[in-house]
């Protein structure tokens, strides 16, 4: 039985708070206030209080047990309140040192005393919680029943679907060249999320009776059993070869190894399978017991990327599990069912999409509707419904629930506030592709991700998304040209699991709650059915909203195309940090006028029905993030919004306003992406002040025919030579020149960039390019076609590591061995011809994009010439022979290859280049947190759709207008898809992404 209601994951959410609580108190430790006297002691002791608190329960979290007591929950959810009550003080206090005025009026205190007493009743709070933690003794948890879960949930009792095609596959890998073949270890590692079929996978191949037959010494050991023992690992591994009575008790690790070692270089052939490694140090201790030369095999699985690639270096390959599609979900389903379900296949659609293609999802609800005496519409919409909360409190889903928990409790703790960055993405709605650098900046906005060193703070939240990625709980849907992820998506049932934790916890709510005044982050998520898609949190009541109480939360996100009632309540979140709009397209400009009131505000997004900046939004101080990309209209940039004191990234298309005011010499400004160049020289005269600049995306607007811009070339110098004394190069430019002869590109000459896009007329410019020695990342849209000359100066570029040409004619373009040798990532849009690639060209080549309809075949490429390759990318409406023919030679190859098709989209009015984006998978139907209303008294009904009662046309923003308006708990009917998933790309069912 599941002991608990609310989910044990106050300890991760306990551990961000704190560590804004400590950025805070940085901020005002050593300040001389007014009416401080000792304040900051106190403060700092509250702060360590919490800090040590927040270490315990973290500590707890991540441990192995596996159930927690309902006085520990309720203990867990004191300090997750407590915390966030001190960490609201501190902001109001940190507005105080800002603005200045009296200490205590600004804090909303009549008198000092009022003040101080505020203060001790914190402390006094803190003090009684952790007595009260103590006296009943709720340091440890209960016993867990299990330790380990089943490696195979359900291969023994029905046959599995959905992976013939990659059984067919391992299958061969494991029989190939056994004999008359060099000896040389191979490993194969299959990855994915828990519960995805990994150890059903490698058993359908291990049980095959031809691989039995053939290989006659077989062992299978779950190497999380041992817990990372590596001489119980060993050990079990030595006996299940046949080899119990050679083992000594009295040997050590190294013995082991040699016994194995010894063994199975005289064992002619071997098949070995490590289920479920955690982490790439178990595979360290063990390796070497593998003889390096052997015509045997290995199959690892595990749910870490890492671990994958490094089992698999050399002559193996990664196998990433492919979600099950609509048919073999219902398929699954009903050989679990096995007859008991007339009724299933009109019905089941709800709870297909909510698993979202997980096996063990799929199989533990067909098993709960066994139960039933005839399977509906209503009953799998009732299952659906609550199914986090379901999960944590029933018998018969708890094996389910404990799966997506040891997901969760198995994130590294090092990295900081990792579990608060998992659970932020809930706010997004189920099934939606998140751009990874929106989640990221608005995880440093929130305060999740936080570093002691100047400009670090980006790269440890790239570092996070990257161990979630590593951890397989959130899905890469695309990369940049970098590799970087562009793009992802969580698990559809994850998702679910982490809402309902975050629902519980206070952390994440949607904006119809009546209580989402309690909660920190706050979300409007419009759907095309909203009746399917509502979710009631047990745990909400039916109380009304207060609207004399002030909100606590730190973000308002709207996904969908209405904003309604939540346009009336900006104004009373005085807490808000983020305000991300860009996909709701009710708004109009005069609807933020009132924004500057959200003075704690860092990342501010709109879309595009926005037109201008809102008034006074130079009265943010806090702001990190600006991003009005989805604006149709070049934005007026008041030169006061680069004079504030954190902003960082500013994405758009704008112009500065012309006004003669100066840039602070210590901006922060690091993105600016960008601006457009006209008659006024204002962004080109800033730029020299702008000294922590790291890419820049410019417009030019020629003053004459001859495209010549004094200003924008000093500034172009400027910026490609600023860090020539550090040697780093760090900077990116993307520079449109238009119809212009370009002569502003002699400014690139011999600098310092480590990522350059071009687009417009280039033909004759391409030798500037050349000169730039640190280049790494190339991207060139030619409007005029290359020369046989310009593409030859390319060749030049000997530590180019991505190169992408965009309708660039290249029958004439030779690739030899010597050419690009670093090079690991190739891309050709639109070229209506491709190059010659020579044997032993492009050795360390990993991804490469062939993006054209018109594409026949392999149109020459011979991709066995790039053993190391990982993914080919081609147009989704490519003919069905070519697209066959790549899929051969993807299975021919010894990495096996992911093929992935993208379609084209039509550049906007802005003149951008040719973009390429995921076909769009539909959404999962997912049920999204709302509220019920009481009917009938007591009676408990779900509401039916509902119209949003005051035209948003008729809002205005303005704390007057939100200070009497009442709060609306209906739905918008309208949809929209996420914008982001534009820039993504999701292959076709059959080609889930693997690794990055």
């Amino acid at each position: 039985m599941v002991a608990a209601v609310v989910p044990p994951v106050v300890g991760g959410l306990l551990g961000a708070v704190t560590s804004n609580v400590v950025a805070v108190v940085a901020k005002l430790i050593g300040k001389s206030y007014d009416l401080w006297s000792d304040f900051d002691n106190d403060i700092e002791c509250i702060r360590s209080d919490l800090r040590m608190i927040a270490g315990a329960e973290e500590d707890q979290l991540s441990g192995e047990d596996h159930d927690l007591s309902i006085v520990m929950s309720i203990s867990k959810a004191e300090m997750h309140d407590l915390a966030l009550e001190i960490e609201d003080f501190l902001d109001r206090i940190q507005r105080y040192v800002v603005d200045g005025g009296p200490f205590h009026a600004v804090l909303g205190f009549a008198s000092k005393p009022l003040l101080e007493n505020k203060v001790k009743e914190l402390k006094e709070k803190l003090k009684n919680a952790y007595h009260r933690k103590s006296n009943h003794k709720v340091n440890g948890s209960l016993p867990s029943t299990s330790s380990t879960l089943p490696a195979n949930t359900y291969a023994t009792k029905i046959r599995p679907v959905g992976i013939d095609g990659f059984k067919q596959e391992i299958h061969t890998w494991v029989m190939k060249d056994v004999q008359g073949q060099p000896a040389q270890l191979s490993v194969v590692s299959i990855v994915g999320f828990s519960g995805s079929g990994k150890s059903t996978l490698a058993n359908e191949v291990y049980e095959s009776r031809d691989v039995v037959d053939r290989f006659p010494h077989r062992a299978w050991v779950v190497a999380s059993d041992h817990r990372g023992n590596t001489k119980g690992l060993l050990t079990e591994l030595f006996e299940k070869l046949g080899q119990k009575d050679q083992i000594c008790d009295s040997g050590d690790v190294q013995q082991l190894r040699a016994k194995i070692s010894n063994y199975l270089k005289n064992t002619k052939r071997y098949l070995i399978v490590l289920d479920d490694i955690k982490n790439q140090t178990w595979w360290n201790c063990i390796k070497s017991a593998f003889p390096e030369k052997a015509t045997s095999r290995i199959i690892v699985t595990t749910t870490n990327q890492t671990v994958a690639r490094v089992c698999s270096r050399g002559n193996g390959y990664v196998h990433n599990m492919a979600s099950l599609s609509g048919m073999h979900s219902k398929e699954l389903m009903k050989a679990v069912l096995n007859g008991h379900s007339p009724g299933f296949e009109r019905s089941s659609m709800s709870i297909v999409n909510k698993c979202d293609g997980h096996p063990h999802a799929l199989v533990t609800l067909a098993n709960y509707l066994l139960s039933e005496d005839a399977i509906t519409n209503s009953v799998c919409e009732k299952l659906c419904k609550n199914l986090g909360f379901r999960m944590a409190t029933e018998d018969a889903l708890e094996e389910l629930q404990k799966v997506l928990m040891n997901n969760y409790r198995s994130l590294p703790k090092e990295f900081l506030n990792l579990k608060a960055c998992l659970l932020y993405l809930c706010v997004f709605p189920n099934g939606s592709h998140i751009r990874a650098s929106r989640l990221m900046r608005r995880w440093l906005a929130e305060g999740y991700v936080q570093s002691d060193y100047p400009r670090s703070a980006l790269v440890v939240a790239d570092d996070n998304l990257k161990k979630l990625v590593d951890q397989s709980v959130i899905w890469p849907i695309d990369t940049c040209k970098d590799a970087i992820v562009k793009t992802c998506r969580a698990h559809g049932i994850f998702h679910e699991f982490l809402l309902h934790m975050s629902l519980s916890s206070k952390f994440i709510t949607s904006f119809q709650n009546p209580e989402k005044r309690h909660y920190r982050h706050l979300f409007i998520q419009n759907t095309s059915n909203p009746a399917n898609h509502r979710y009631t949190n047990p745990a909400i009541g039916g109380k009304s909203d207060d609207d004399e109480e002030r909100p606590r939360a730190h973000s308002l996100t709207i996904c969908g195309s209405s904003a309604g009632e939540a346009v009336r309540y900006f104004a009373k979140c005085q807490l808000l940090r983020v305000l991300d709009l860009e996909e709701c397209n009710d708004l109009e400009d005069e609807h933020l006028d009132g924004i500057h009131e959200l003075w704690h505000l860092t990342y501010l997004s709109v879309g595009d029905t926005i037109s201008r900046l809102p008034k006074g939004i130079e009265k943010l101080y806090f702001l990190e993030t600006l991003d009005m990309r989805k604006t149709k209209k070049e934005i007026i940039l008041p030169v006061e919004v680069l004079m504030l004191p954190y902003i960082a990234h500013l994405l758009g298309r704008f112009k500065l306003q012309n006004k003669e005011k100066s840039v602070p010499e210590r901006s922060k400004l690091q993105t600016l992406a960008g601006f457009v160049t006209d008659q006024n020289d204002g962004f080109q005269m800033l730029m020299g002040h702008l000294k922590q600049l790291r890419k820049v995306k410019i417009w030019a607007i020629w003053r004459n025919s001859k495209g010549e811009d004094p200003y924008l070339e000093r500034f172009m110098n400027n910026f490609v030579q600023a860090e020539q004394d550090t040697a780093a190069a760090v900077r990116s430019l993307s520079l449109d020149i238009g119809s212009s002869s370009g002569i502003i590109l002699r400014s690139l000459a011999c600098g310092l960039l480590r990522s350059l896009k071009l687009h417009g007329k280039l033909s004759g410019l391409v030798h500037f390019v050349t000169e730039l020695y640190s280049l790494k990342e190339l991207c060139l849209s030619s409007t005029n076609d290359l020369t046989e000359n310009d593409l030859s100066r390319l060749l030049e570029l000997h530590d180019l590591e991505c190169l992408k040409l965009v309708g660039i004619r290249l029958g004439r373009f030779v690739i030899k061995s010597e050419h690009f040798p670093g090079l690991l990532r190739l891309y050709l849009v639109q070229c209506p011809s491709l190059p010659t690639i020579k044997e032993g060209s492009l050795p360390n080549l990993l991804s490469l994009r062939l993006l054209d309809k018109d594409l026949k075949g392999l149109s020459g490429i011979e991709i066995k010439w790039h053993k190391f390759l990982q993914e080919v990318a081609l147009d989704t409406e490519v003919n069905p022979e070519t697209k066959k023919e790549w899929d051969n030679a993807a299975k021919k190859h010894p990495k096996k290859p992911r093929i992935l098709y993208l379609k084209m989209v039509e550049p906007d009015e802005t003149g951008a280049m040719v973009k390429y984006v995921a076909p769009e998978r539909p959404p999962p139907e997912m049920d999204f947190p709302t509220v019920r209303r009481k009917r009938n008294n007591s009676a408990v009904q779900p509401d039916s759709p509902m119209e949003i009662d005051s035209p948003i046309k008729q809002m205005k923003f303005s704390a007057a207008s939100a200070a009497t308006t009442a709060m609306d708990d209906g739905m918008s009917s309208s949809s929209s898809a996420d914008p982001d998933s534009g820039d993504s790309v999701l292959p076709k069912e059959k080609h889930r992404p693997r690794s990055i």
